[in-house]
């Protein structure tokens, strides 16, 4: 249980429990940033003391990801769903793009790309009600697409790639474009197999806001006509962000995010690395305990199920309010699942700690043995 006189564990799906030590130093330099008598959220974007904290979180962000210097880090607006938009618009060069449907947000991804370019569903695990993801050997790839979409970590129905598809194996020339939204920074990214990754910042990084747009060099400059100015990544990547007013106080933030994950160690391991570990233990302890259970279930694949979103049901769901309000009494917050598919859902992104696992598991425990 959540330990008294310290905040409650949140398991939001995002926005989500942000690092207690980034918020406390956040609100340590609230009114006066360094001494610049300014708060960040006053401050011109192309003033000194902005352009300072612009340019050390990219740099932080390249190091953390160990992000090659012919990719671009970008930090944008609009969101994931903004970017299902704005990828196409930039890459489909009006053509045909290839997309693998493993969840909500690779659907919505497909459905809202049909409005620039031709979005082939190249494979589907809908049959499996997205438990399972389909094999890279099954995928239909087309011989002249401009890319192929993922969704590397599906936040709603909980499953993960634990390996990016190498499309060069599977007979494709197309770069591989993932949206990692609810799993950046939580494991390594192999960027020989990518093109162009991107995310909303809210899950795993920071506040709403801020998007983040890594797209290799040789992706820039093809946008289509109708694409705006401000989403156009040659554009933004050419003013260094700073095209259009960026999302300041949320690259702030995720600045001060990036320093902290580059500040932790676990098993003399440090950054990306260190958090997957931690990632592992977290995940491990969650899973493991409802798959003994007879009175919880999770029904992802054990083979692809998400570090980072863990979805969960009780066997009698009439027990689902009061496992709600008993989880908010122990100080166990956000744990309802989406809407789409009901249940519970954990999701344990690299700001939780293992202590609030132990914590939900206790109360798991506890609630199954007086209502079983």
């Amino acid at each position: 249980m959540a330990g008294a006189g310290r905040r409650p564990y949140n398991f939001s799906a995002g926005p989500a429990a942000m690092p207690e030590a980034v918020l406390q130093r956040a609100a340590s330099e609230m009114l006066d940033w360094h001494g610049s008598g300014m708060s960040v959220m006053e401050m011109s974007h192309r003033g000194k003391e902005f352009g300072a904290i612009c340019a050390q979180a990219e740099a932080d962000l390249r190091t953390l990801l160990a992000v090659p210097e012919h990719f671009h880090i970008l930090f944008m607006q609009g969101g994931g769903l903004g970017e299902n938009a704005i990828v196409p618009m930039n890459l489909s060069r009006g053509g045909q793009v290839d997309f693998v449907i493993t969840g909500s947000w690779s659907a919505k991804s497909q459905k809202e790309a049909q409005r620039y370019c031709q979005a082939h569903v190249a494979a589907s695990n809908a049959d499996s009600n997205h438990t399972q993801l389909p094999a890279p050997s099954t995928w239909q790839l087309s011989a002249d697409a401009s890319y192929v979409h993922i969704c590397s970590n599906e936040t709603i129905h909980g499953v993960e790639f634990q390996e990016l598809p190498d499309l060069a194996t599977l007979g494709s020339q197309a770069p591989l474009v993932i949206d990692f939204s609810s799993h950046v920074a939580s494991r390594p990214v192999d960027w020989r197999r990518v093109g162009l990754a991107f995310g909303g910042a809210q899950k795993n990084l920071g506040p709403a806001g801020l998007t983040l747009v890594i797209v290799r060099d040789d992706l820039l400059g093809h946008a289509l006509e109708i694409c705006p100015s401000a989403f156009n990544y040659r554009i933004v990547a050419d003013n260094q962000s700073m095209y259009n007013t960026p999302p300041t106080w949320g690259i702030y933030i995720a600045g001060l995010t990036f320093q902290w994950l580059l500040g932790q160690t676990e098993g003399g391991l440090t950054g990306v690395a260190a958090m997957e570990q931690r990632n592992l233990a977290k995940a491990g302890l969650l899973y493991d305990f409802i798959d003994a259970s007879a009175f919880y279930e999770n029904k992802v694949s054990p083979d692809c199920r998400s570090r980072m979103n863990v979805p969960f049901f009780l066997r009698d769901e009439s027990r689902n309010d009061a496992f709600l309000a008993g989880a908010r009494e122990a100080g166990l917050l956000q744990l309802k699942g989406h809407k789409s598919v009901g249940g519970m859902r954990a999701s344990i992104y690299n700001a939780m700690p293992l202590e609030g696992v132990q914590a939900l598991v206790a109360y798991m425990r506890e609630f199954e043995r007086s209502h079983a």
